[in-house]
């Protein structure tokens, strides 16, 4: 603190303890990262949810996580129901951070009852931490970006 002015990270006081708790604990309950999805995808037998891209067919095309479901959002309402279970969690993802078609996915699919989730960081990140992805021609993989992504081993977190 200089003087009476305190610096832009302290001017609105850290919540309480047991207040950040609770929201930090409620955030997991609506998020989960691209490592931990491609940790559970990478187990034998069925990790216990489905992944859902939200994204256009051209952008499916492009590149997608292996396995995903491919259901766009605005399609969400009329074709969920031929497509998912409702008794299976759905994880969703779109481009990546700068993207908030995951969030608009998770919302149409909570609202018609399915329990739902979020990957943070979306294709983007799948794709910079190093994960196989398809495209129309084939599985492709890139070198992990070590800006994103452990260079070696695990990040510890």
């Amino acid at each position: 603190m200089t003087g009476t002015t305190l610096n832009p990270v302290l001017r609105v006081a850290p919540a309480a303890p047991a207040e950040a708790a609770a929201h930090f604990r409620a955030s997991l309950a609506f998020h989960a990262d691209v490592s931990d999805v491609a940790a559970a995808l990478a187990t034998d037998g069925h990790p216990g949810f489905v992944v859902l891209d939200s994204r256009s067919t051209e952008s499916w095309d492009q590149g997608h996580i292996p396995g995903a479901v491919h259901l766009p959002t605005a399609l969400i309402p009329g074709q969920a129901a031929e497509l998912l279970d409702k008794a299976v969690p759905v994880v969703t993802y779109c481009w990546g951070p700068g993207c908030n078609g995951a969030t608009r996915a998770a919302l149409a699919l909570a609202e018609l009852g399915y329990q739902v989730k979020e990957m943070l960081g979306g294709f983007e990140y799948w794709v910079r931490e190093g994960f196989e992805f398809e495209t129309w021609q084939g599985r492709e993989r890139r070198a992990p970006d070590p800006l994103t992504a452990p260079v070696a081993g695990d990040c510890g977190c």
